[in-house]
């Protein structure tokens, strides 16, 4: 049954390789269930409502994208959108949570009708080819990037913004520790190289005093939605702010799925010959009804995952993948402080590999053609300089079209194209 419904075979697959590449997308995702309702609960909500609502609704989202769209990409609330939702539309602009929580349902909803339209997708198959594959490489340096952070390679620096840290340190040197695993696991082409070094990296945390055992039982009743479950507030629908929340939430938003999508098909080799993935409608519907579902259950943003290039690396090619993705958040529901116990430390091995996995497109980008070349390098660099994926497509669209317009092979440039490089320079700009 498994087999003639993910077509385990066909795409190359088997039902371990799934299994052990969803347990390693999500090792590497499950930080979203503290760092979530760590971030929201800045803004006043319930964190333990909050952690409930952001393990519910990656749980929904993703098994629609195990089942619907039958793709190895998982989903939870994202990271950037929490951010701007806390510190910018609650702290800075001085709104209500309830405020935000409208905005996001808004964004939802929208997000179905412009999927159920197919715009969504329009937007998708006009990207050029050499910009999906400079998205893909982007991302890669951007989770790498992620990685080295998380376990304190590469710290904040007035002077230079950035700077290496403490090697001697425990996250760090147990970061070297997994990565010379995995590193050894993947040349011997051992399967789960990947999940293998999470586990060691895990333990070897615990003695180093980076992991700390769960003081508490480690089976717990899922704490209460209630304190955030449709908390809407109308009073500010039709008001300007609300106009500019819910276009910036919306724009992120949009493109920092569309950018995971592309990044993770093209690594997983799911793109056809055009550059185009054949179950992208349906991936962004899972987006669009989980976000909305989400912001009704009481948290941010949902959107695709860029650390499903985790699980693609381990070979996990199907809605299995997923699947199982769903079935850890649903155990972590009852098993949270098993599943918290894992430190960033463990999973940056991991994020720094993938980032080198996912440099493989980058040999299919024509460097001899400089109005492709010039505009997929913006996008790749953008990425992690910005520290958002949207900002990279941004750059890389804007500069595709005016390079393209300014050397005389404005027929290789879409209507759809033209449109989106004049709303980005909005956005910017204006």
């Amino acid at each position: 049954m498994i087999e003639k419904y993910f077509h385990l075979r066909a795409n190359n697959t088997n039902i371990r390789t799934e299994i052990i590449a969803g347990a390693t997308t999500f090792l590497t995702m499950a930080y979203i269930l503290v760092v979530n309702p760590t971030i929201l609960g800045k803004s006043g909500m319930d964190v333990n409502a909050v952690f409930t609502a952001t393990a519910v609704s990656s749980i929904i989202a993703t098994l629609i994208m195990a089942f619907y769209a039958k793709s190895p990409i998982a989903m939870a609330p994202g990271m950037g959108l929490n951010v701007f939702f806390a510190f910018t539309v609650v702290l800075a602009m001085g709104y209500s949570w309830q405020f935000a929580l409208t905005a996001v349902f808004l964004e939802g909803i929208l997000f179905i009708l412009l999927t159920l339209l197919n715009i969504r997708e329009l937007i998708v198959d006009a990207i050029p080819l050499s910009l999906k594959h400079a998205i893909s490489v982007g991302i890669g340096l951007f989770i790498a990037f992620i990685g080295l952070q998380g376990a304190g390679i590469i710290v904040h620096d007035n002077s230079t913004l950035v700077t290496l840290g403490n090697l001697g340190s425990p996250s760090a040197l147990i970061c070297f520790f997994g990565l010379v695993i995995s590193g050894v696991l993947l040349a011997l082409r051992v399967k789960g190289a990947l999940l293998i070094g999470i586990f060691s990296s895990t333990v070897l945390a615990l003695f180093m005093g980076d992991a700390t055992l769960p003081q508490t039982a480690l089976i717990q009743t899922p704490p209460s939605m209630a304190p955030t479950f449709l908390k809407f507030e109308w009073t500010h629908v039709f008001t300007m702010d609300m106009a500019i929340v819910l276009f910036t939430f919306l724009f992120v938003d949009l493109f920092d799925t569309i950018g995971t999508l592309v990044g993770v098909a093209s690594q997983a080799k799911m793109l056809d010959e055009k550059g185009r993935f054949p179950y992208v409608n349906r991936a962004l519907l899972a987006d669009a009804v989980g976000t909305t579902v989400g912001a009704m259950l009481g948290t941010s943003a949902v959107t695709a995952y860029v650390e499903s290039a985790a699980g693609v690396a381990e070979g996990g090619r199907t809605g299995l993948t997923t699947l199982v993705v769903a079935v850890l958040f649903i155990l972590s529901l009852f098993l949270a402080p098993l599943f918290l116990m894992v430190p960033a430390s463990a999973t940056a091995p991991v994020l720094i590999l993938v980032g080198a996995f996912m440099m493989e497109p980058v040999k299919n980008i024509p460097f001899a053609d400089y109005t492709e070349s010039i505009p997929a390098f913006l996008t790749m660099v953008m990425m992690p300089f910005t520290y958002s994926i949207a900002e990279g497509i941004a750059f890389g669209m804007i500069s595709y079209v005016i390079l393209k317009a300014l050397s005389g092979k404005h027929k290789e440039i879409s209507l759809v194209m033209y449109i989106l490089a004049a709303l980005f320079m909005l956005k910017f700009f204006v």
